[in-house]
């Protein structure tokens, strides 16, 4: 796949960039018929396929022929497009199928072979991260208006991404039960109860709020074209297996009070940073890069794992109880801000400390997730944490505005203060978002505290030391005038 830029029509780079236009074809099927019969003249002037394409012509051939044999089709049968390409995904085939049919202007409800073919080469060829969300937001589009999207259309979009994230966790196909409300959250985001958007409109807010959350599609679509003519020539029909592939999705314990709807979710959305994998995958002799393990990971590139610090039902609700568990974790953390009517993302980049200026690199950002989400701020310097310094403001704040903070929690950590609206704090979730090393060194340092703490609390006192001790004058306002056990 890593030859395709070099084969890549320069037009599909700029086309669709701005929604309210409609995608156009590639150039060299502008002037073609519905029926595609002239495509090989117009499409290219040598007898062989590019070699990067060579799988698409394969897959074409290959699909051709048992739609020829089951179906008695002369091209490319949705029933076998289906079977062959996504079997354990019927709706992300007919959404593939239906736009292909589409944007080919097919006059039958067959695809021809050269149209499948120009088609998949483009979805293949795509580089550019506003095509690709583009191209999958018109997939999944209205049925009835090629440049308007319906809350169910984009629905059923992040539900595909989801469900190719979750089948393929680490660990086994997952389910989460909060995903209706977490794909609620995202759809009302977006379309605040409005009937319809324009496609134009959804690409922006995708690309402002969580464009990454579109990529598991495209990704999978292009290993499935990529790949797949390998299974359909290597097995019979009814044998086929299913495309395996080890995504790495964020792979959290199994008593994380974080449902795995949120933190696929907080995957895409949070900057790159928080979803950077922990280890990059390493170079076969075959394909320069490793097949399986290399395309799983291009299918949702996020963290491995999170590492859960602290949780305030388990560890306590308190300034001190969040210092705690926070302080010495030197990576990057997600903070998820639960209240009576409002749930809230902060994502830090560096450690947490304590300081009377604000900070945060350019990776800062607040987000809310319930009731409806949204990217609300992403900038350098707007986190502030205080409980201790004299003068100053106390509590949590976030925001680049140090005048009127978008976000503040006071130091008694009981309420909340979210674009100036005042909420009843319920619960504080901390993950760590760094590599392993991060929370080793957490860890060691909690060790050396305690460690230390109980050094101090052996150390013995000199009889001239213990007369001003302020111990001592406390036993003594208690009755006890004798300290020798000897004596007693």
């Amino acid at each position: 796949m890593g030859s395709h830029q070099s084969h890549e029509n320069k037009t599909d780079k700029t086309e669709a960039v701005s929604g309210n236009s409609t995608p156009r074809g590639s150039q060299r099927g502008s002037s073609r018929s519905g029926s595609g019969g002239d495509l090989q003249g117009l499409q290219e002037k040598v007898e062989k396929p590019p070699p990067s394409m060579v799988p698409v012509e394969k897959l074409g051939k290959l699909l051709a022929q048992r739609s020829r044999e089951e179906d008695g089709i002369n091209g490319v049968t949705e029933k076998c497009f289906t079977k062959y390409l996504f079997p354990m995904y019927p709706e992300l085939a007919r959404q593939f199928y239906k736009y292909i049919h589409r944007v080919g202007k097919c006059k039958n409800k067959h695809i021809p072979l050269s149209t499948f073919r120009q088609h998949c080469e483009r979805i293949l060829s795509m580089l550019d991260d506003a095509v690709i969300i583009d191209t999958y937001v018109r997939m999944f589009g209205a049925e009835t208006d090629d440049n308007m999207m319906t809350p169910d259309g984009f629905r059923s979009l992040l539900y595909t991404s989801y469900k190719l994230s979750m089948d393929h966790y680490p660990e086994g196909p997952q389910t989460c039960l909060m995903i209706d409300k977490t794909l609620t959250a995202v759809v009302k985001g977006c379309f605040n109860n409005k009937d319809s958007h324009s496609i134009g409109f959804v690409v922006r807010w995708l690309e402002e709020h969580c464009h990454r959350l579109i990529f598991p599609i495209h990704r999978y679509c292009v290993h499935v074209l990529a790949t797949r003519h390998r299974d359909i020539e290597s097995s019979r029909a009814g044998d086929l297996p299913t495309p395996v592939l080890e995504l790495g999705t964020p792979v959290l314990e199994r008593a994380a009070p974080l449902p795995l709807s949120v933190a696929w979710l907080l995957a895409a959305a949070a900057p790159p940073l928080y979803s950077r994998p922990l280890h990059a995958p390493a170079p076969t002799p075959a394909y320069g890069l490793s097949s399986a393990s290399w395309l799983a990971r291009l299918v949702c590139a996020v963290p491995s794992h999170w590492v859960p610090l602290y949780c305030s039902r388990d560890h306590g609700l308190g300034a001190n109880r969040f210092l705690h568990h926070t302080t010495a974790y030197r990576g990057p953390t997600i903070v998820v801000i639960e209240a009576d009517g409002v749930t809230c993302i902060v994502c830090a980049p560096q450690e947490w400390r304590e300081t009377h200026q604000y900070w945060g690199t350019a990776d800062t950002a607040l987000m809310q997730l319930y009731p409806a989400f949204a990217l609300i701020e992403r900038a350098p310097r707007m986190l502030y944490l205080n409980t201790s310094i004299r003068g100053y403001p106390k509590g949590l704040r976030a925001g680049s505005d140090p005048r009127n903070p978008l976000l503040s929690i006071p130091e008694d950590f009981d309420t909340i203060t979210f674009q100036g609206v005042p909420y009843t704090l319920i619960a504080i979730q901390v993950w760590g978002c760094g590599d392993q090393a991060s929370r080793d060194t957490q860890l060691d340092i909690k060790k050396w505290q305690v460690r230390e703490a109980e050094r101090q609390r052996q150390v013995k006192l000199s009889a001239a030391e213990w007369i001003e001790h302020p111990d001592r004058y406390l036993l003594e306002l208690a009755g006890r005038q004798v300290y020798n056990n000897t004596a007693q």
